[in-house]
């Protein structure tokens, strides 16, 4: 059975042609942007439900990766995360790495996995509302 289709309106269309446009990176640049002004109007209308639970844009970890580099790249992967809330662990993360000499591989897979943690509890305390 099809169901019958939704009209575009005028600014839907114009909003299609425009990301129909863009290259791959600028997509989800776009689509990024959507995620956060959507997060940054508050709790979703009765009529649009619970607000979408935001996913982790994935960014491979290079070979080769330096801890600072590390942190910029989980920051844009986890754009939906407040970089407040993980200036605290991060920075004794980054103290253990250049001031008591640890490996800058072990660094990251803590930051990954920090930055993974935090994002799970904002996807609990959205599942909750």
């Amino acid at each position: 059975m099809l169901l019958p289709r939704k009209k575009l309106s005028d600014d839907d269309r114009k909003l299609l042609k425009l990301y129909s446009a863009l290259s791959e990176p600028d997509r989800l640049s776009l689509l990024a942007f959507a995620e956060f002004l959507l997060q940054r109007s508050g709790p979703a209308s009765e009529t649009t439900g619970s607000p979408p639970v935001l996913e982790p844009k994935p960014i491979p970890r290079p070979e080769v990766e330096s801890v600072v580099a590390a942190i910029k790249r989980l920051s844009e992967s986890y754009h939906m995360l407040d970089r407040s809330a993980l200036l605290t662990e991060t920075s004794s993360l980054m103290t253990a790495h250049i001031m008591h000499g640890r490996s800058a591989n072990e660094v990251i897979d803590d930051l990954e996995a920090l930055f993974e943690r935090h994002h799970q509890e904002l996807v609990s305390k959205q599942r909750e509302q």
